[in-house]
């Protein structure tokens, strides 16, 4: 199975680096491996750290963290070579950078996936940096790519403001899914695709859900159009996440979707069935999710 892999964009300042940090420290079991271009870019909690080689990282629950300066095709062959291979990985990308074509890259080696285009967005700051003459094309343009996009330091604001750059957003961006974050605390489960290891997670239904989201999980009774299902479910504006195996006509295939964005490859060996789908709870609705699969 293919690893996946998910690009963090956003503008200086966003809160790339809190996430990371706390996706490493709450990482439901997954193994991540986190690639950036330098290590002073991104400063991992000294306390997660276990060993430091030239270039890697070893952080506790046998996660990894590896610089790639300039050679971030290398530092991905590398890291899908390793054994034991870790479970996703994480690509911090710069404050300036446009993470779809990060994105673009890692399609181009074999054995990954693109998994998702997360993009975070700084409450107070993201509509001034939006209309700067000289950050407002960049800024623009990552807002575009975001499969994802994390409207960040909700806790600084009021709910007034954050209403109104959501607001502002939807208009700019309709078709992405929004989710607010303080402090970085978001489950991994959320944002990453990586599919649960039975011999590691066990079943898809021990999903626990932040307070702000809901999850459901559809296990079809017969064998399924996959496209079909990945398609609406992806056009389901409340659902953030979905992802799982199900039984086709042809045989057993890995459905993902993340936002909008949907993909089904056709998958080998033991797995759970079920599709865990997830979403904040304003609107979500498993009754008619479940009626795709009745």
């Amino acid at each position: 199975m293919k690893l996946p892999v998910t690009v963090i964009g956003g503008y200086l300042g966003a809160g790339k680096t809190t996430l990371v940090n706390h996706l490493l420290r709450h990482n439901d079991g997954l193994q991540l491996a986190v690639l950036v271009n330098e290590f002073g870019a991104l400063p991992i909690d000294a306390d997660l750290i276990e060993a430091q080689e030239d270039g890697l990282i070893s952080i506790s629950g046998g996660c990894v963290c590896c610089a790639f300066g300039s050679d971030l095709i290398g530092a991905l062959e590398d890291i899908s070579a390793m054994v034991p291979r870790p479970d996703h990985v994480l690509i911090e990308a710069s404050g300036v950078a446009l993470p779809a074509s990060i994105a673009q890259t890692v399609g181009m080696i074999a054995g990954l996936r693109a998994d998702a285009v997360l993009v975070l967005a700084d409450v107070e700051q993201i509509r001034a940096n939006a209309a700067h003459k000289y950050l407002s094309d960049t800024i623009d343009r990552q807002l575009a790519q975001a499969d994802i996009l994390l409207l960040t330091k909700t806790d600084l604001a009021s709910d007034a403001e954050i209403a109104s750059v959501t607001d502002w957003l939807r208009q700019k961006v309709p078709a992405t899914r929004i989710l607010p974050v303080q402090r970085g605390e978001v489950q991994a489960s959320t944002l990453l695709g990586a599919i649960p290891l039975p011999a590691r997670h066990g079943a898809h239904s021990s999903w626990q859900g932040h307070s702000l989201f809901a999850s459901t999980v559809l296990t079809p009774k017969s064998r399924v159009d996959a496209q079909a299902l990945a398609s609406a479910l992806a056009a389901d504006p409340s659902v953030t996440r979905a992802k799982g195996f199900v039984q086709t006509p042809d045989g057993l295939a890995l459905v993902h979707v993340v936002g909008a964005r949907h993909s089904v490859e056709s998958a080998q060996g033991d797995h759970a069935l079920g599709l865990v789908c997830i979403g904040l709870k304003d609107g979500f609705d498993p009754d008619g999710l479940q009626a795709l699969v009745a």
